[in-house]
């Protein structure tokens, strides 16, 4: 199993484990777009209770990725896939935060 299979096996099990319902094809897609980060243990996960990591959610995501305007909504997204994932959940797996986030804002296309 390769490395990447390894990576889209956890980012599976997540989605079934939390009952986010979030196609196969959109985790696949995300995946490839967050490139090789998605192998490093730090960089592979997003920290709900860091302030610089979520706007660097919504800015390098959000803004510079969907092309979405910056405003409250864009961080009261982000409150809410954070809420969603658990705020005990300490392995929230950026490839599927990024695609709950690409859902909330209609953007699952862009990664077909």
């Amino acid at each position: 199993m390769s490395k990447f299979d390894e990576c889209m096996e956890q980012y599976k099990a997540q989605n079934a484990e939390l009952g986010l319902g979030l196609s196969e094809a959109l985790l696949t897609g995300v995946a490839k777009g967050l490139g090789p980060s998605i192998y490093n243990a730090d960089s592979s996960k997003v920290s709900g209770s860091d302030q610089s990591e979520l706007d660097r959610v919504k800015n390098n995501f959000l803004i510079k990725k969907l092309g979405l305007s910056d405003g409250p909504k864009l961080d009261a997204a982000i409150a809410e896939v954070m809420e969603k994932m658990g705020s005990s959940n300490r392995n929230k797996l950026r490839a599927v935060v990024y695609a709950l986030l690409a859902v909330k804002f209609g953007k699952e296309g862009m990664f077909a």
